[in-house]
């Protein structure tokens, strides 16, 4: 059993990741709370395995919007303790119910344990190797419907008073992926389209065609720092790398 749930770290004034470190990095998304002048931006909320809300409010903050860089649950687990809740219009509609995430690795597909398993990892049973604090978790978990108060589409901007992150459409790994971009910053909040670990094209919405040409455009993208949706951060020199070792053997 562990207590605390999740852990913080640090990454500048501004950005604190929150992880859940129990959960196997195949389903452990990476939550990124930025702090702003006027709101507070969540990107991601995990599993819902325990609340998120309470651990990312701070003090003094205005309010909080939790922007789900795509419908998979272990993204949006935390997504109904929100009241502003935005994702692209691809996946608007999913944030309304049956989204479903199995914590038990025999009940995935080669497809998803497969490139894991290739790269190095351990693929046990269980996703989790200990449990939170609280009434008992399934191994089949219901995400709680969430529905977006705010679409988002290309081109949009979220304003957070003294910064703002502008909205790009990243297909391939799901229809509606989105990244948040800094651009006065070179500070890339990318979801599940890019991370430093396996990349996942063949789930259910996967269209490989629209990854390659998402690749060809984050491989001109003038990062300084990439947070991805799991896996540590990493600059553009990485970005670049992973976006060519994709286009070598997809495009």
């Amino acid at each position: 059993m562990a207590d605390p749930w999740f852990v913080r770290e640090r990454v500048d004034d501004a950005v604190t990741l929150v992880t859940e470190p129990h959960v196997h990095p195949l389903l452990r998304c990476n939550v990124w709370h930025v702090q702003g002048r006027e709101r507070d931006l969540v990107v991601d909320t995990s599993l819902g395995l325990r609340p998120l809300r309470s651990f990312v409010e701070r003090q003094g903050s205005g309010p909080l919007l939790a922007v789900a860089t795509h419908a998979h649950g272990d993204h949006t687990g935390g997504m109904h303790e929100f009241d502003e809740r935005a994702i692209h219009a691809a996946e608007a509609e999913r944030l309304d119910g049956g989204i479903f995430t199995s914590l038990d690795s025999r009940l995935f597909g080669e497809h998803v344990v497969g490139p894991y398993r290739d790269a190095g990892y351990d693929i046990p049973d269980l996703l989790v190797d200990a449990v939170p604090e609280g009434p008992p978790i399934p191994s089949i978990i219901e995400i709680a419907p969430a529905p977006a108060t705010r679409v988002l589409e290309e081109g949009d901007v979220v304003d957070l008073g003294d910064r703002a992150f502008e909205v790009l459409h990243l297909p391939g790994h799901s229809p509606g992926s989105i990244g948040l971009w800094d651009e006065g910053t070179g500070v890339l909040f990318s979801g599940d389209a890019v991370y430093d670990g396996p990349l996942l094209d063949e789930l259910d919405g996967c269209d490989i065609d629209a990854y390659v040409a998402t690749m060809r455009r984050l491989l001109d993208l003038p990062v300084t720092v990439v947070h991805g949706g799991h896996e540590p951060s990493f600059g553009r020199d990485r970005l670049q790398e992973l976006c060519r070792a994709y286009l070598a053997h997809r495009a």
